[in-house]
């Protein structure tokens, strides 16, 4: 399969609740922890998406506040770009979804401790720094 020349655009949001940042492990491989999120769906902003796909991901309701970054990740036949915003916990208890095998809310600074996404470390630390906890 040829690779896409056009990326596909996806969110995620850094939530915090208490000073922990949520982070899902994801139930399809390679199965790291990263931020919830996905692919932005036709008819909807990035941050849209984050917000929705934090609610299917783990039950949790979110507002928004602003982006904290943005990272290119290429995979076996596919280019994404991601859309990474800071947002606060509204509402929720996190609850692993259909496409995270589990959650938690940990101190940014045990990230070190997790199998994470690339990058995943300082788009929460950007992040951390915009909801100032």
């Amino acid at each position: 399969m040829a690779e896409s020349t056009s990326p596909i655009v996806a969110a995620s949001a850094a939530v915090f609740r208490g000073g922990r940042v949520l982070i899902a492990r994801r139930a399809n491989p390679p199965q790291l922890w990263s931020l919830p999120g996905g692919k932005v769906e036709p008819g909807e902003s990035p941050a849209q998406a984050a917000v929705r796909e934090v609610r299917e991901e783990t039950g949790v309701e979110i507002e928004i506040v602003a982006p904290a970054g943005e990272r290119v990740v290429a995979l076996p036949g596919a280019r994404y770009v991601i859309h990474a915003f800071a947002a606060r916990w509204r509402a929720g208890e996190a609850r692993p979804g259909p496409e995270a095998s589990a959650v938690e809310w940990v101190k940014p600074e045990d990230l070190a401790r997790y199998a994470t996404s690339e990058g995943l470390a300082e788009i929460v630390e950007q992040a951390k720094r915009i909801i100032d906890c």
